[in-house]
């Protein structure tokens, strides 16, 4: 196997690609010649994504999909192989945040928000993995989060789900070690898109306080989606294990494996700074 995977002519199957890093990995992944499946729940979004990254050439294809529907996941791997016949990569990008402590966040919520960022990757991994062992270089890419290196307060239900997709993603990289398919787990900093806004706000949380975590969570998304995503496709054509995406996400880990307990007083210490 060469030591750098060639993108070029294979197939890959990303979810969330309606816009924000999903879209952005999507034109990456486009400019290097590879075919796309793009799935989000979002059509108008596909739509866009496809005109963003097609050069009249390449074949995309787009598949309205809710990565939370379990008979959709299981199903949608024939879609992708009647209209490309294989597939060589599996991004599993699509999420959803929520704000709110534990004691605000109603259970309905927290299942809600781990069945599209922990068990909506699941559903598709498993759907897809037989079919991903077929191919002489495949690679299975999971989106974790800096929330799942650390855990601040506020982040219950999303760093719990961004540490299980980390979780599951260095077990199943033991797993297929040797196999033609590798994994690689990706933890972005703070890009620019709109999940902050997006972010579906628990019933019991007071709303202004809502309204100042929305405006603080913001202010440190700068990355804009297009240098996280080259970021990104870098990193699985290096079949990276792990990708830090960001000089906020390489900070963080750092201060998080040199101060696994006390990170939370340095980090406060830092944003005082800054």
């Amino acid at each position: 196997m060469p030591a750098r995977m060639n993108l070029a002519g294979r197939v890959a199957v990303v979810t969330g690609a309606a816009s924000g890093i999903g879209r952005a990995i999507s034109a990456s992944l486009a400019r290097r010649r590879c075919r796309l499946a793009l799935a989000d729940i979002d059509e108008a979004g596909l739509l866009e994504t496809k005109r963003l990254g097609s050069s009249g050439e390449l074949r995309i294809t787009l598949h309205p999909l809710d990565v939370a529907d379990r008979a959709a996941a299981a199903g949608f791997p024939d879609a992708v192989l009647a209209a490309h016949g294989r597939v060589d990569l599996l991004i599993n990008n699509a999420g959803v945040a929520l704000g709110g402590t534990f004691e605000e966040v109603a259970e309905s919520d927290f299942e809600w928000l781990f069945e599209i960022n922990f068990w909506g990757m699941v559903r598709m991994t498993r759907a897809f993995l037989p079919h991903l062992k077929r191919s002489d270089d495949a690679q299975i890419v999971n989106l974790s989060s800096v929330f799942g290196l650390i855990a601040p307060a506020g982040q219950t239900a999303y760093a719990a789900s961004k540490f299980a997709v980390r979780g599951f993603s260095n077990a199943l990289m033991q797993e297929l070690a040797g196999s033609s398919v590798g994994v690689t787990v990706v933890h972005p900093g703070g890009v620019a898109t709109a999940i902050a806004d997006r972010a579906r706000v628990p019933s019991g949380a007071n709303p202004k306080e809502v309204a100042d975590r929305i405006a603080r969570a913001k202010r440190v998304l700068t990355l804009p989606p297009e240098v996280a995503a080259e970021t990104i496709v870098n990193g699985i054509e290096r079949r990276m294990k792990r990708v830090l995406v960001g000089r906020d996400a390489k900070l963080i880990a750092i201060i998080e494996r040199l101060a696994p307990v006390s990170y939370p007083a340095i980090l406060e210490r830092l944003a005082e700074k800054l």
